[in-house]
């Protein structure tokens, strides 16, 4: 299964066992089609904001035990009952989706890891569910994992953020540094930029690795698949270091190349 949001989570690969697979991207077409719902299209705020609320109710019925109305959220329900998935976490992604149609900065970091909260940790909370390995250990290491995950995505994609309207970047730290919107319009990285990044690029790093015991407290091929998705994070973060932080010419990503290293690296 590719991924076009949430490229930093290796999604429904080979390395997870096969009865994992369809689970797992159920759980992330939730995801990816809700968080179209805020992003694509050239749809009015209401109407987005309408279709969030249509899944919102979808899983009310599940919860109350009614047939779903749209016919994939069967197979939601389904894996939903089999594996006690706290229905919450789905909203909570909502939520973080719903934010975007309406919220498009962030005074600080605080506000950034609220977002973050909502829009990534419910994943792995929800696969930490799946998986059977949800302690209160293996959830706070999935949480930094993850909210790291979506704060390097942010970082990769300020450009494209940008002309949907939106900055994840922390308002009081872009003061700081002296770095403005209208560098961020003209894709410019001179001045402070490069000094700005680097320090974001520390911090999500420190996160990343703050939560990767999990990869070792996770067993066979499930936690190799965590220790991919920890060694990808790092290769984007150490591919925005080596162009400066200039992700408005050079956005990384993970290529052909990347994948035999991450593999090393999860060995």
């Amino acid at each position: 299964m590719t991924v076009d949001h949430y490229e930093n989570f290796p999604v429904a690969s080979l390395l997870l066992p096969s009865e994992l697979r369809r689970p797992v991207g159920l759980i992330y077409r939730f995801a990816r089609e809700a968080d179209d719902f805020a992003d694509e299209g050239n749809l009015t705020c209401d109407a987005r904001l309408a279709q969030l609320d249509g899944f919102r109710r979808e899983l009310g019925r599940i919860e109350g035990g009614e047939p779903p109305t749209i016919p994939w959220f069967a197979a939601l329900a389904e894996i939903i009952r089999k594996y006690r998935l706290p229905v919450d976490a789905f909203r909570d992604l909502l939520s973080a989706f719903s934010q975007d149609v309406t919220k498009n900065r962030y005074a600080d970091f605080a506000e950034v890891l609220d977002y973050c909260r909502r829009s990534a940790n419910p994943v792995g909370r929800l696969l930490l569910v799946l998986y059977g390995s949800a302690t209160a250990q293996n959830l706070l290491h999935s949480d930094a994992i993850c909210s790291s995950l979506q704060l390097i995505n942010f970082l990769q994609d300020v450009a494209i953020d940008y002309r949907k309207g939106r900055i994840y970047l922390p308002q009081d730290e872009m003061g700081r540094f002296q770095v403005s919107e209208q560098q961020i319009g003209a894709g410019d990285p001179a001045g402070n930029w490069q000094a700005f990044m680097r320090f974001q690029i520390e911090r999500a790093r420190e996160l990343l690795y703050s939560g990767a015991p999990l990869g070792n407290a996770l067993k066979g091929r499930v936690g190799m698949e965590m220790r991919m998705i920890i060694a990808g994070g790092d290769r984007i973060l150490t591919k925005i270091a080596r162009v400066g932080g200039d992700v408005f010419r050079h956005r990384p990503v993970l290529g052909g190349f990347d994948w035999p290293l991450m593999l090393l690296r999860a060995l």
